[in-house]
């Protein structure tokens, strides 16, 4: 079972409102789709990230895939990870290494039909999510609408909003804005929050006493990820779980993070880290040193991969790509009750739907 030449496209959608968190702006979601196919069989693997991974992943990784075994998914993966050595692994070239990589894992299953968690073996059937959106942009009956939708619609118990307005020069707004959604979701659902490394040090300490009275239990960046200090500085100083680990591009940043005792959860992301070989790879080093880890983004690249991991926490429900996975493909997951079932179907579950997509293709 030899692969044949992966084939790559790019997609732009835009977004169904003006979106925006505390250090960024967006208007719309790119994904870059790779196809490997061995035999008649394709496995399908994706990333969110600019056009350029596109080129990346056609030009210089999708030719050393060709012509390798269909079932050696660790070697294609480190001779991916070995070609990129003078082009940096680090943004780019990891999210194409990581497309390639979800795609190689699908297709493995399905040859082997199996579902993709039954393949990696299965720790718990159930998978928690929690709902992700609450952007800086939006107005309060636009953020409660979102936040009812989640906890009082589909059931789903805990929900995060971004706050760090304006790059942190929007405190008193940041807490209006946590009030409200506390009082629209009510007490018993967990509420998180996101600041996108908006804050500095102390200011992220003073914000997060003012979080604690809203019962919030996840600050997530509160100081920049490459603050190791000022993270673990924050952690130190809040009853609440400090989190991180969303731009880890590599093993070796997870190491770095979790030495420095800077994350009371990592964060992980398989369509920027390597994909699910390198998910699995920091998954285990977090619970090597007590740590529970949480998937970042894209649901449905991790659904079944999360479901074989112990230490797991939950994975996002993260309201640009749902709404973007739903769209692209069949046999998407339903998060009502708060969790998702990712064990049944061949591979990961998911079929594209080529004509629907045909009109966001950019490349």
């Amino acid at each position: 079972m030899k692969l044949r030449l992966p084939v790559v496209s790019v997609y732009t959608v835009p977004t169904d409102a003006p979106e925006a968190d505390g250090t960024l702006s967006w208007h719309s979601t790119t994904v870059v789709i790779a196809e490997v196919t061995s035999g008649d069989t394709t496995g399908t693997g994706w990333t969110y990230g600019p056009a350029a991974v596109g080129d990346f992943l056609r030009d210089h990784l999708a030719p050393l895939i060709e012509g390798r075994g269909a079932l050696d998914v660790p070697a294609a993966h480190e001779a991916m990870c070995r070609a990129i050595r003078d082009a940096g692994r680090a943004g780019v070239a990891a999210c194409a290494i990581s497309a390639l990589d979800i795609a190689l894992w699908d297709l493995k299953a399905r040859l082997l039909e199996l579902p993709l968690a039954r393949l990696l073996g299965v720790c718990r059937e159930r998978v928690p999510v929690y709902g992700s959106g609450g952007f800086t942009t939006y107005h309060d009956k636009h953020l409660a609408a979102q936040l009812n939708g989640w906890v009082h619609g589909q059931h789903i118990p805990r929900v995060k909003i971004r706050i760090g307005e304006d790059r942190g020069r929007a405190t008193p707004r940041d807490l209006d804005r946590v009030r409200t959604a506390r009082q629209v979701i009510g007490p018993e659902a967990e509420l998180y929050v996101d600041a996108s490394g908006a804050y500095t040090r102390k200011q992220a300490i003073r914000v997060g006493h003012g979080l604690a009275g809203h019962d919030v239990g996840w600050f997530q960046e509160p100081v920049s990820s490459d603050d190791l200090t000022g993270l673990r500085l924050v952690r130190d100083s809040l009853p609440c779980d400090v989190t991180a680990g969303a731009y880890g591009y590599d093993l070796p940043y997870f190491a770095r993070m979790i030495s420095a005792g800077a994350v009371d959860c990592l964060q992980i992301d398989a369509t920027r880290c390597g994909g699910l070989t390198e998910f699995v790879r920091a998954a285990a080093l977090a619970q090597a040193h007590g740590l529970e880890v949480s998937a970042h983004r894209a649901p449905h690249a991790h659904a079944a991969t999360a479901a074989s991991i112990p230490n797991l926490r939950h994975i996002e429900w993260f309201h640009d790509h749902v709404r973007l996975e739903d769209m692209f493909f069949t046999g998407a997951l339903d998060p009502t009750g708060g969790t998702v079932t990712p064990t049944h179907g061949l591979g990961h579950g998911l079929t594209l739907r080529t004509e629907e997509m045909e009109q966001y293709r950019v490349a």
